[in-house]
């Protein structure tokens, strides 16, 4: 037996959880299907100190328990479950999530997107601790201090150019003799006094109990090791989308993420996306909690528009 609601929204984070504010403050009463690990790459970061309104900066959980509080004071349901199937061919869509079976006129897909990481036994332990897949997010906590970047392409020479804003000292692992990204992405990393070069290189251990401390590094053609003194590393070789469970119904680009028009709104009527799961470029908390606030909106006008029900007083358009 299945459960019907107007609205359901797939993953949480800044993005799933910003519209199911906006959703629930429409009296929608929206499902957030938010995942056994909810509340998307915040909770794996220590310290914000980039998201508005909180000038001393905070925990990425705690700033996740308060979006999750918010949503559910207007009415949201968040279940911790992992979505397994859906069917967006029929109308009401069709969503698993284990033994449960729910059907929505409308969905939003929120599931953002995970940083593809090196895979080494301390690079887990330390992740916020030194370990980093965001420059933008964590660049300020390295100020004077002395990084690593591992990757090749401009993702990598964007984020060393941005740490040397900050950092002493920004040294780029790459494991081939070339780098892959654009010709004046390169340029720029090369002749910035403040980031050198490790080619033919990779890192094979990261050291450190509270705090990233060193790295071990391979020379992947002579087969040798050496390690260094490091306070932090950043790892920028690449995002991967979590959209498999949609490949097939919505339509993706190369990479993987979920293409839209008129800003969120997927190929099939009545889908729509936000946050990581359809931005390759910007990836930050904000912008996913003001696309969250579109899909939502979007979400609105379409359920007006198609299932003639009347939203109640209090609508999300007003702030």
């Amino acid at each position: 037996m299945s459960v019907h609601k107007k609205v359901i929204i797939v993953g949480s984070g800044p993005a799933g959880y910003t519209a199911a504010i906006y959703t629930g403050r429409a009296g929608l009463e929206p499902l957030v299907l938010a995942g056994t690990q909810s509340g998307g790459q915040l909770m794996i970061t220590t310290d914000v100190e980039n998201y508005p309104g909180f000038p001393e900066g905070i925990q990425g959980p705690e700033l996740m328990e308060r979006f999750r509080k918010q949503a559910e004071r207007f009415g949201a349901h968040v279940m911790d479950i992992d979505v397994t199937a859906v069917d967006l061919r029929v109308k009401p869509f069709v969503v698993r999530a284990g033994d449960h079976m729910f059907t929505a006129d409308s969905i939003i897909i929120a599931t953002g997107a995970s940083a593809k990481w090196i895979g080494l036994e301390n690079e887990l332990k330390l992740r916020g601790k030194g370990v980093s897949a965001c420059a933008t997010c964590d660049a300020f906590f390295f100020k004077g201090k002395n990084v690593f970047v591992v990757g090749g392409g401009d993702t990598a020479m964007e984020e060393a150019i941005f740490l040397t804003k900050f950092a002493q000292h920004v040294t780029v692992v790459h494991r081939r003799d070339t780098l892959r990204a654009s010709k004046i992405m390169v340029k720029k990393a090369m002749t910035n006094p403040k980031i050198s070069f490790l080619f033919n290189s990779e890192v094979n251990e990261v050291r450190g109990t509270d705090h990233v401390t060193g790295l071990e590094i391979k020379n992947v053609v002579e087969g040798t090791t050496k390690m260094v003194p490091a306070d932090g590393l950043f790892i920028a070789i690449g995002h991967e989308p979590n959209t498999i469970l949609f490949r097939g119904h919505l339509e993706t680009d190369s990479r993987g993420y979920l293409l839209v028009s008129d800003r969120s709104k997927t190929n099939i009527e009545g889908v729509f996306a936000a946050g990581d799961v359809r931005d390759p470029r910007y990836r930050q908390a904000v912008t996913a909690a003001g696309s969250g606030c579109e899909a939502a909106l979007d979400l609105e006008k379409y359920l007006e528009e198609h299932h003639h029900e009347p939203m109640v007083e209090n609508k999300i358009n007003a702030a």
